[in-house]
């Protein structure tokens, strides 16, 4: 598995915020991830229209986490953001039945630019959130610190 620790980044480390969609959500996350010359320009556009064609949401036995990405060529520097919600969480589509939707309270962006990174990410990712014990320390992190410690 790769290691998500050496993806994280704590300028786009964000817990216990809250965003109405996911549009506002990734607004949020493209702002610094421009800013801080992690992605190019075409990085919002980019993961707004493939959240819309390939939703990401899961739905798990106690929670709701969703894991957008995007395409390699919007990505200057690797990096996996890590979203956590306070109270609600923000809704997506459900990846397994694009009909419903889930709350989710962790999200997880992938900044990846190499495309077998990709599904190797996403597997790790799989192993982690299926752990409920760490999901719960996840969401319940309150800083930075606290959340690279989880992982």
């Amino acid at each position: 598995y790769m290691n998500i620790k050496d993806f994280l980044h704590d300028e786009l480390i964000f817990t216990k915020t809250s965003f109405k969609n996911t549009t506002e959500l990734f607004k949020e996350v493209a702002k610094i991830a421009e800013e801080k010359g992690y992605a190019n320009s075409l990085f919002l556009e980019k993961i707004i229209k493939r959240e819309e064609t390939f939703p990401t949401g899961l739905q798990l036995e106690n929670n709701g986490v969703a894991i957008p990405h995007t395409d390699a060529d919007t990505i200057e520097k690797e990096f996996v953001a890590v979203i956590t919600l306070e109270d609600k969480g923000v809704p997506f589509k459900r990846m397994d039945d694009p009909n419903e939707e889930v709350e989710a309270k962790v999200v997880f962006v992938l900044g990846l630019n190499q495309p077998h990174q990709q599904l190797e990410m996403l597997q790790s990712l799989m192993a982690f959130i299926q752990d409920n014990e760490k999901l719960k320390q996840l969401e319940t992190a309150q800083t930075v610190d606290d959340v690279k410690e989880v992982f």
